[in-house]
């Protein structure tokens, strides 16, 4: 995995400086630690900071085609391409590397921006046409991985990361209201959106292009949701027996590279059923990681060892101290670049760099199942309510709740206050966002501590309009679960589980996470799947669990569902992190970004330090208010993290003076 960056002059050429270029390209270094390269012209500067993975002795980017016309800058990973280059190289294309990075650019020489169509990985890359004076960028269908973009004076600045972009003096540094409403409300921004204005993010699925002194922006792929009469109509063991042979091939696929593949294993179902596809027919010395935690609520470790005594993996676990996840709090928002309302990317960015000490690059992991075949709470819930709204007074009907809680139900007092919860909205079945508004609107609470000036900002902005404007064509006519797993996968999974939980805190320690659950031949497959055996009754991943039936125990099978999370209030007001924390949110800094009602935020946080038991929307305000805090001092107060001379040797071509040079030049100051 790597990181890329570029300036491109799309009216007319203009001197493009290589400082700027290795500077924006050094700031990602932590992407790619092994090589740099750049192409540059008056119209276009390409950097490039690669982790080898696949051929790592001739890989070197920018990569080029066979006469010099075309360029390329990647970040990901093809897993088809070597049957690509295969057919490629029967319509005469020469290859002079062994990458799957040169076989896009021959795609897209062959096909245009339809080579997408082609490409089964996750990827983000630019392509330079000198001939055309073309750029085009892409990004995979569901957002792996990360590309952002600004404009300025006739200028397109992109790259892997937004602190690559402020590295430019030229480019303002302000933070976005609309995006904190969003990010206060969905989770996440809504697809395109950043926390700072004018930057932006290339939504999944999508590509630009600059052609003609024109921008363009394209999507060419949407989450494959079908209605009623385009589902499968095999029988359920021809489609369990389908869907372990694309499973099967999915993460076979991924294990193609050049360096040692290992996998995370959390103990769950979709983790442990990855690892047991890599240990029981690729690799039976598979190197697995796993998270543990010292409280009970959130460790996950029996589990763990129950698949480990099984597959006989070589398991490696770290313990996440309440101190560490405190400690490594502000870190991990650098690299998020985004407020978040969780404390468990920190984690995850602690089991990456566990990995990345363990000398691996690569590792297989779980995400995307959850969306994919129907695993949320969310997804059970709003099956339950839509049930429930039929009778709205029934209170056999309000007792499911207690089916997917049966530990809150014990409590008589707690049992009343779920079911009064759920009980909101169901006169709302009809609304398109239906199986989400609850939890959306319980989140949303936590705006009250805007300040003053942000609500002001924010003005009428309605985040649930702009969401229902840019829903699908045909989204009305889908099933509910389709609906539910629809909004989960394009809004929560692609802009926060896939980037801050995700790429983000791998990346930090050049870990590469490889996906085999959202390969799009799988995703495409299930689309196609009724709900009903995704969600058996209440019974979620059905059809999943029927598929890995036979590579796990039963207990790992049939064990509830264990959402992923970790400690806030014990991790963040804990000595270790004390201090930041009551410097980020004493009054001073409230006043200094402008962000929080700073009255308010010392009554919330008096009232967590004398609570035993805090209420969802009170954590999720602490994380959400702190890492705004943080994210503003680091991005909008501190000048940019100006890495110098971290690559003393880079790989240049220089189409101005015409040449092709490997150099051990520095940084200039």
């Amino acid at each position: 995995m790597c990181g890329i960056t570029g300036i491109c002059n799309y009216k007319y050429p203009e001197y493009i400086a290589q400082q700027s270029l290795k500077q924006m390209t050094d700031a990602l270094h932590h992407r790619g630690p092994d090589e740099r390269g750049i192409y540059i012209d008056n119209w276009v500067g390409l950097g490039h900071a690669r982790l080898s993975i696949i051929d790592l002795t001739s890989g070197t980017q920018p990569i080029h085609n066979e006469d010099k016309t075309k360029w390329l800058v990647y970040n990901g990973e093809i897993y088809n391409y070597p049957e690509l280059r295969s057919e490629l190289r029967k319509l005469g294309h020469q290859f002079y590397t062994d990458s799957d990075s040169e076989v896009i650019l021959h795609l897209y020489e062959e096909y245009g921006h339809n080579c997408l169509d082609r490409l089964n990985g996750q990827f983000a890359f630019a392509i330079w046409d000198n001939k055309k004076k073309e750029l085009f960028l892409a990004r995979d269908r569901v957002g792996i991985r990360p590309l952002y973009y600004t404009i300025k004076k006739d200028c397109l600045f992109f790259a892997s990361e937004i602190k690559a972009l402020f590295i430019n003096n030229e480019i303002d540094k302000e933070i976005d209201p609309i995006t904190l409403d969003q990010i206060f409300t969905f989770w996440a921004p809504l697809p395109g959106r950043t926390p700072f204005k004018n930057i932006h993010e290339l939504p999944p699925a999508h590509f630009l292009k600059i052609s003609n002194g024109r921008i363009s922006l394209k999507k060419y792929w949407d989450l494959p949701f079908k209605t009623e009469d385009a589902f499968t109509i095999r029988s359920f063991q021809d489609t369990v027996d389908e869907l372990r042979s694309l499973l099967h091939d999915a993460v076979k696929i991924r294990l193609r590279a050049d360096v040692e593949v290992g996998t995370y294993l959390s103990g769950g179902l979709d983790s442990s059923g990855v690892s047991a596809i890599v240990a029981k027919d690729f690799n039976r010395e598979v190197n697995t990681f796993g998270i543990r935690f010292a409280e009970n609520e959130f460790d996950e470790g029996t589990f763990q060892k129950e698949v480990v005594h099984y597959l006989k993996s070589n398991h490696h676990e770290i313990k996440a101290s309440n101190e560490n996840i405190g400690k490594f709090f502000p870190e991990v928002i650098k690299h998020c670049e985004k407020p978040i309302l969780r404390s468990a990317p920190v984690p995850l960015f602690l089991l990456s760099k566990y990995v990345r000490e363990k000398q691996l690059k690569v590792v297989l992991t779980g995400e995307g199942a959850d969306e994919v075949f129907g695993g949320y709470n969310i997804f059970r819930e709003a099956k339950i309510r839509q049930f429930w709204a039929k009778q709205p007074s029934s209170k056999k009907r309000a007792n499911l709740i207690g089916k997917l809680y049966p530990y809150i139900f014990s409590n008589p007092r707690q049992k009343t206050m779920l079911q009064s919860f759920f009980s909101r909205g169901l006169d709302a079945v009809n609304n398109p966002l239906f199986s989400h508004l609850i939890r959306w609107n319980n989140t949303a609470k936590i705006k009250t501590f805007f300040s003053d000036a942000v609500k002001s900002a924010i003005g009428s902005y309605d985040g649930y309009e702009e969401l229902r404007q840019n829903l699908p064509v045909g989204f009305d006519n889908w099933n509910g679960l389709s609906k539910a797993q629809y909004l989960e996968t394009s809004i929560f999974m692609s802009n926060y589980l896939l980037s801050s939980q995700g790429d983000r805190v791998a990346m930090a320690h050049s870990v590469e996470i490889r996906l085999p659950f959202l390969d799009p031949r799988l995703m495409e497959f299930m689309g196609r799947v009724p709900p009903a055996w995704k969600i058996r009754g209440l019974n979620e991943k059905f059809i999943l669990k029927k598929c890995l039936a036979d590579r796990l125990p039963d207990k790992i099978i049939n064990r509830p569902k264990h959402p992923y999370r970790a400690p806030i209030i014990q991790s963040l007001l804990n000595q270790q992190a004390g201090e930041y924390t009551k410097e980020m949110l004493s009054d001073n800094s409230l006043k200094l970004t402008g962000l929080f009602n700073r009255d308010k935020v010392p009554m919330l946080l008096n009232k967590l330090k004398k609570t035993a038991q805090p209420s969802e929307v009170d954590s999720m305000a602490l994380v959400g208010i702190l890492s705004s805090q943080i994210m503003y001092h680091q991005f909008i107060m501190q000048p940019p993290d100006n890495q110098k001379n971290l690559s003393k040797e880079w790989f240049i071509v220089d189409r101005r003076s015409k040449t092709t040079v490997k150099t051990n030049e520095e940084i200039l100051n």
